[in-house]
């Protein structure tokens, strides 16, 4: 099963464009919707496309319209975390894509899951460890 994923804004343009390089099909914010567009608006337009939303916002567990959102339209909604630059997070989403699309395949829209990095015990015995993903809220 194949997947497109759409990176939100906050994850600029180096993070989408490791994914392609790496293979995966990318829609980018910027390419659908401009620099005003609510999130509760292109929420709904990514649900309807079956896209997969990535983003960086964790906050949106505390933002009741937009968390709400996500669970009116029935969108699945990928949170990248970790205190690292956008390549990085990039680069671990790449190395975890496996586990993801499983997570992907048995997990319905609507929900939020998070992609972690690997722990520093998992580095040091594997520097091209995979993260986990785990569902935050369904």
């Amino acid at each position: 099963m194949s997947f497109t994923f759409f990176t939100d804004r906050n994850l600029g343009h180096k993070f989408p464009h490791i994914l392609r390089a790496a293979g995966l099909h990318v829609e980018e914010h910027d390419d659908h919707f401009g620099p005003t567009t609510s999130d509760v608006e292109w929420i709904a337009e990514v649900a309807a496309r079956n896209w997969i939303s990535v983003s960086r916002d964790e906050r949106i567990r505390y933002k009741p319209n937009e968390r709400a959102a996500v669970f009116a339209a029935e969108l699945g909604l990928v949170l990248v975390i970790g205190n690292a630059t956008h390549p990085e997070l990039a680069d671990n989403f790449v190395r975890t894509i496996g586990p993801i699309t499983n997570f992907l395949s048995r997990q319905r829209a609507p929900f939020i899951a998070k992609v972690y990095r690997p722990s520093p015990k998992d580095i040091a015995r594997n520097p091209q460890a995979p993260g986990r993903i785990d569902l935050w809220l369904d």
